[in-house]
């Protein structure tokens, strides 16, 4: 099958690409799940924390007697929560390996029974052969394939589905429903993978699912005195879903990347970005809630933003000191800027993080926020002695 015509922009080191093989189009992020020891009280923290709010419920009450899952939405995000019932169950085995973190990444598609045999035919392992779930609200159908580690690509046909969530869920009722935290949508989920595992995995994607590289940085560009990584940012063909792969590279001390699979044991989810409108406000809000960020950039770090927003000819719209109070970091290109912060862990394992991320134009992931940020990374990290 032929590519549509790819475009490239030189950014220096950097090229994006448009344009992917159409056999697999994506229409946009179904939900991501979440293996978690206690599902009740996760839910209550992602409400409370970030603004979630109360969705759908499958439990003992609806009939599954081996798992519990809870449903949270803000705007176009769904999490789900999902704790098993017993000992027994394989998600408990995925629970004592890695600890909370991401099981599913669910693609909404338009035919799932095609995506699979797709993905299938071009060497991805079946997770989940096409499955038809029903209820009085109509059928979904779902099909899932294996990617890096542990995680699961699930496709999610649900155009003949009326329904709250899924089949077997419930509305979720509550009393408590704390505001939104403005929240919009999935920006970009990254996967962490082990030593000289990043290209293989972008092969994968290539060829599997029909994404094109969008971004590439080695360690010459993503380095400190301490640590460095490597990372491929891959793309479907109308942008929508968008994978950065990041692996180790060698320097003095462990980077962030080797403390990830030390700590969860192997690949998986590093961290979801997640896309706001008015990253001031929701990181004021997100911070009275209680979540905690990484620590704010040296006051130099602010005075060189406006000599670098004005080499791209950008200005910048939001007050640099309210940014700065806040710890948000800015960066451009030849599009516009972007301002972007990041938690800290949001587990007693050094994994699974998030970041705010606002894009004013532009198509990036903050390449010169890198040292700044991987410096502040390692503060945390020399504070649990793991760097």
């Amino acid at each position: 099958m032929s590519k549509k015509e790819i475009k490239s922009v030189d950014y220096g080191l950097e090229k994006i690409f448009e344009g992917a093989q159409d056999f697999l189009p994506l229409l946009g992020t179904d939900y991501i799940e979440f293996y978690v020891g206690n599902a009740k009280q996760a839910a209550h923290f992602y409400k409370t924390a970030f603004g979630f709010q109360s969705h759908a419920y499958r439990g003992l009450e609806t009939g599954s007697k081996d798992s519990v899952s809870y449903v949270l939405t803000q705007d176009k995000i769904k999490l789900v929560l999902t704790t098993p019932l017993h000992s027994k169950s394989p998600i408990n085995d995925h629970i004592v390996k890695h600890g909370d973190g991401v099981k599913v990444i669910a693609l909404w598609v338009e035919d799932a029974r095609k995506a699979f045999e797709e993905t299938t035919a071009r060497g991805a392992k079946a997770y989940l052969e096409p499955t038809v779930t029903s209820d009085e609200n109509g059928e979904v159908i779902s099909a899932g394939i294996y990617t890096y580690g542990e995680t699961v690509h699930l496709f999610i046909e649900r155009k003949n589905y009326t329904g709250t969530f899924l089949p077997g869920f419930d509305a979720w009722e509550s009393d408590y429903n704390p505001p939104s935290a403005g929240l919009k949508y999935i920006d970009h989920m990254v996967g962490n993978v082990g030593w000289n595992q990043m290209d293989i995995w972008v092969k994968w994607y290539e060829d599997v699912m029909g994404f094109e590289n969008f971004l590439s940085f080695d360690d010459k560009q993503i380095h400190t005195e301490y640590s460095a990584l490597m990372s491929k940012v891959m793309s479907n063909g109308n942008g929508r879903i968008k994978f950065p792969i990041n692996e180790p590279a060698k320097a003095a001390k462990r980077s962030q990347i080797e403390e990830y699979l030390d700590f969860y044991e192997g690949a998986g989810v590093q961290h979801i970005a997640v896309a706001t409108d008015d990253i001031i406000k929701t990181v004021s809000q997100l911070k009275a809630n209680g979540v905690e960020f990484l620590s704010t950039p040296p006051a130099a770090y602010y005075k060189s933003v406006p000599g670098r927003l004005q080499e791209f000819s950008h200005e910048l719209r939001e007050d640099i000191e309210k940014l700065m109070d806040l710890g948000i970091m800015i960066d451009a290109d030849e599009e516009g800027y972007l301002l972007q912060i990041f938690t800290k862990p949001i587990e007693d394992r050094p994994t699974l993080f998030f970041e705010v991320i606002q894009r004013m134009g532009a198509r990036g992931f903050g390449a010169g926020n890198f040292k700044a940020l991987f410096e502040s990374i390692e503060r945390e990290q020399a504070k649990r002695g793991t760097l």
